[in-house]
């Protein structure tokens, strides 16, 4: 995600954050995701959206009608072959209560970026992580102020959204890819942090020990149960592991995610209709949707269809990419990789291992770092 300004000492933020070592036999294994396992999280719902819930809570999504801003000829066709292609993107606005994260530059930018393509019967999934400093040739938008935001070369991927929000975000990975996507899910940093905490936290092992000031993240190696603004530092944090590239801090992200989604499966929420009301309350608040998804029923009749998927049914990989010889701050996309990727969904069929493995994306072993609790 992406790196914050440092607070000056003693702003908020700027404490020293210690993750509560876990207990040895601990039963809390409560999570959620970052980004795109909000649709993971959201599927536990599937059985509480009804009567009193749903109209407790259908005012609290907020939902983008992304294909009205968007022209049909100008986008790929919509192919409807029994899979799913949803973009989850986490924002980084740094105004309201996310200010504290860094100063806000005017504009929100994509901080985490995922295309997540549910294969025909919904028992598996790819996610493709796309680093958001890639240099790509960013397609004419709709833009915030309702004109349109010229594209161009060389344009970091992350200005998608900066510049035109959801809807430039959408039609930039259209772009990219030649997919059409079917879903758009986003949640931000506050957002994230709430939905780990009404869970109780979420339980990892560190294998190396973290220590990074500028995420306010320190943790030794061994067992932790992380609430949600620990959570947060850890999915942000960069400089403390690998080569500190957003590269190495995707795989983070990754390895994480996994581990999230597969002890999702044991939140047992339904002993509890004040702790399902809980989850159901922060989650709706917490993501903006596409408008197919911005009520309680849309979004839980389909989140509960990808319930079956658990992190050993995801492939997750990040978009090839190469570092810029003329910028080693930024990455170029490997075209012949990137097109067996995407030609690879299109046809519902499994990412080739050949695509990546050139890739510098997918290289060094920062996942390793992190492991499910």
């Amino acid at each position: 995600m992406t790196e914050p300004s440092t607070p000056a000492t003693g702003a908020p933020g700027a404490r020293r954050v210690k993750g509560r070592r876990r207990k040895p036999h601990t039963t809390r294994r409560k999570v959620l995701l970052s980004t795109a396992w909000t649709t993971a999280a959201l599927a536990v719902l599937g059985g509480a959206g009804a009567g009193y819930l749903y109209f407790q809570l259908n005012g609290n999504l907020t939902g983008v009608d992304i294909d009205n801003q968007l022209r049909d000829d100008d986008r790929p066709p919509n192919v409807d072959n029994g899979s799913l292609d949803i973009l989850v993107m986490g924002s980084d606005s740094r105004s309201g209560a996310n200010a504290k994260y860094g100063q806000d530059q005017g504009g929100a930018r994509s901080d985490t970026a995922m295309i997540v393509h549910v294969y025909e019967g919904h028992k598996k999934a790819s996610v493709v992580s796309i680093p958001r400093d890639t240099l790509i040739t960013r397609p004419d938008c709709p833009g915030r102020d309702g004109g349109t935001a010229a594209g161009g070369q060389r344009q970091m991927f992350n200005t998608a959204y900066e510049v035109g929000g959801p809807a430039c975000a959408v039609k930039t990975v259209e772009s990219l890819s030649g997919i059409r996507m079917d879903h758009y899910l986003e949640v931000d940093f506050t957002g994230f942090k709430k939905l780990i905490d009404t869970l109780g936290g979420v339980d990892i092992t560190t294998k190396e020990r973290i220590d990074d000031p500028k995420s306010h993240l320190h943790l030794a190696p061994g067992p932790h149960t992380l609430d949600g603004e620990q959570s947060l530092g850890l999915v942000r944090t960069r400089h403390a592991v690998g080569d500190g590239s957003d590269l190495g801090r995707i795989q983070l992200q990754q390895a994480f995610v996994k581990a999230l989604i597969d002890q999702v499966k044991d939140v047992g929420l339904f002993s509890s209709w004040k702790k399902s009301y809980d989850l159901a309350d922060t989650a709706t608040s917490a993501i903006t949707t596409d408008s197919k998804l911005d009520s309680v029923k849309d979004l839980a009749a389909f989140a509960s269809g990808l319930r079956g998927i658990g992190g050993g049914d995801m492939k997750m990989v990040t978009l090839p990419v190469q570092y810029d010889p003329a910028d080693p701050n930024r990455v170029l996309p490997q075209e012949k990789a990137d097109a067996q990727v995407w030609a690879a969904l299109r046809a519902d069929r499994p990412i080739p291992a050949s695509a990546t493995e050139d890739s510098a994306g997918d290289k060094g072993s920062v996942g390793a770092v992190v492991d499910g609790g």
